[in-house]
């Protein structure tokens, strides 16, 4: 279940008073911070004395001091695990026009072999003190062995949400960290993100093997930004176009598919706005160069899938539509929160046709097969001898059973879950006395069978906010775990009248109250209307209940709150 976070301005608790005022003094005389946001001394004092500190909040609120001043008190460099290349340049430039002298770098695919050297040789002799690199890097053995060396005493997991695979981003390469933290020393580890759900974040601090971590959950709510529905029964082509043309410039207009992208921004074109596509499938100068003219000011609007705005810190973003529902209220709320970073008003509007649901469940993908997670499991047990012992390379084992190493590391984690293997930076071991090969992959499979359930859930609470007549926000908020209390007053269903007060007074099932049911277990409730509530369980995902059935049927017990 969701852990208890920090939400009262207390970090440590014991003895931190002194540790606390000097990151106070740093970021004031280093970083020229003379008031810290909610949130962000606890979290640089969590980190600065050795603790493991998941750190959400919104872009804009100062996650990067987050980690830099807790590295300046730290003895030892910093290592920033980063996804996007373009965004580790800007950090780095942006540190190296701080106040202090401490330098920045970083190491990517691209790097000369010359500089790659000199800047590991840099890091070793305490003359560079941030080094940015993808979370590729740490899959090579010489980049590890060099961090090894040089003795790095904290490492930041930016965008921490793609290590989940509950996340809106997830990535593969994001699984190794773990156990790439482990093979540098373990320095002390903070995750950083915008947006991560209850189960988002302890996904995140079970695969980063973060040690009784301090979370830091800040901000969720965003009440310049204006939420709306609109539902349409055909392609709503034309009245987005419309729309657009209505708004501001600039903005963004997300779309679910890559030639839909192309679409939409020729008819954006042609009415005479300068739009653009960008997806995955461009070329990497081509989305860089719309990428450029955006942060320029050059485009009025971008029309991009999930691929664009990672990373993307435009202050003057006046809208963010979809022209499909997304796949989660994880990614609606990352993509709409790059709107309205000013604090100007801006407009956060989705076009829902009930049937793109089923695109959204096409995207979840297909089960591994139980075969293949076999295979994988019987190559690794027989590199060990059976005995638990010696292992195997991670790219000799992607030659031996004919998979890219992007699909096995997905497989690999499932097996690692299911108890038959050990994952290292490098290699993978068998278990000593683990399941045999057969009954692993029946649990893996297991494994991705109950996630494929859960990832239901979350298309079903994408459903739910499109559908209800309730306050908008007050739904949003609830998923994140906040509780909004009352209606916002300026979403779209406020506007009609439609949203209902919450429920009041005493009874059974209040928010953050912990429950069990018989057949999903463990859960948490975390929103409660007049008739209904909304529990997310640990193995079962979110559900909703009516409350005169549970009450009547007694379905639910109580076990406490959090």
């Amino acid at each position: 279940m969701p852990t208890r976070t920090s939400g009262d301005g207390s970090a440590s608790g014991d003895g931190s008073g002194g540790v606390r005022d000097r990151c106070e003094r740093a970021a004031r005389r280093l970083l020229g911070l003379d008031e810290l946001r909610p949130g962000q001394l606890d979290a640089m004092t969590s980190l600065a004395e050795g603790r493991d500190t998941l750190v959400v909040m919104p872009t804009g609120s100062g996650k990067s001091a987050v980690y830099q001043v807790p590295a300046l008190v730290l003895p030892g460099p910093t290592l920033i695990v980063s996804p996007l290349i373009a965004l580790q340049r800007d950090q780095v430039e942006a540190l190296r026009r701080q106040r202090h002298d401490e330098k920045a770098t970083s190491v990517d695919a691209s790097t000369p072999a010359g500089r790659r050297a000199a800047t590991f040789e840099a890091l070793r002799a305490g003359e560079t003190e941030f080094l940015f690199c993808a979370p590729e890097q740490l899959a090579r053995p010489d980049v590890v062995r060099e961090l090894a060396e040089a003795g790095i005493s904290l490492m930041v997991v930016d965008e921490a949400h793609c290590v989940s695979a509950w996340g809106h981003d997830f990535r593969p390469d994001y699984l190794r960290l773990g156990a790439a933290a482990e093979a540098i020393g373990r320095p002390v580890i903070a995750a950083l993100t915008a947006t991560a759900a209850p189960p988002v974040r302890e996904e995140i601090v079970e695969r980063l093997g973060m040690r009784d971590p301090l979370q830091i959950v800040r901000g969720f709510d965003r009440p310049n930004i204006t939420l709306s529905v609109r539902r349409e029964l055909s392609d709503p082509a034309d009245a987005l176009v419309a729309a657009v043309l209505e708004q501001p410039s600039p903005g963004i207009v997300y779309t679910a598919t890559r030639r839909r992208t192309t679409e939409l921004a020729g008819r954006l074109a042609e009415a005479g706005l300068r739009a653009e596509a960008y997806h995955a499938g461009l070329r990497r100068a081509e989305r860089d160069a719309a990428h450029g003219r955006f942060m320029a000011g050059e485009l009025d609007v971008v029309v991009a899938t999930s691929a664009f705005g990672m990373g993307i810190d435009k202050p003057d973003v006046r809208y963010v539509f979809h022209s499909e529902i997304p796949g989660s209220l994880d990614a609606y709320y990352q993509e709409i929160g790059r709107a309205g970073r000013d604090g100007d008003p801006a407009e956060a509007l989705l076009f829902y046709r009930p049937e793109d649901l089923a695109l959204q469940r096409f995207f979840t993908g297909a089960l591994p097969d139980a075969e293949t997670l076999e295979q994988v499991a019987r190559a690794v047990a027989d590199a060990g001898g059976g005995k638990g012992k010696g292992g195997v390379e991670r790219k000799v084992l992607c030659e031996r059973v004919g998979l890219s190493a992007r699909r096995l590391t997905t497989l690999l984690d499932l097996l690692q879950r299911s108890g038959a293997v050990c994952l290292e930076a490098r290699r993978v071991t068998p278990v000593a006395g683990g399941p045999g090969p057969a009954e692993a992959a029946a649990r893996a499979r297991e494994l991705a069978e109950r996630h494929r359930e859960i990832e239901r859930t979350r298309h079903e609470m994408m459903r739910r906010y499109a559908e209800t007549l309730d306050c908008r926000r007050r739904f949003l908020l609830a998923y994140f775990g906040e509780d909004l209390g009352e209606p916002c007053g300026h979403c779209d269903t406020c506007r009609a009248g439609t949203a209902r007060e919450p429920a009041r007074g005493e009874g059974p099932f209040p928010v953050h109250a912990q429950v069990e049911h018989a057949t999903w277990g463990p859960g948490e409730v975390i929103r409660r209307d007049e008739d209904r509530l909304t529990v997310l369980f640990e193995e079962a995902g979110y559900r909703e209940l009516l409350l005169e059935t549970v009450v009547d049927q007694r379905i639910l017990r109580e076990t406490g709150s959090r």
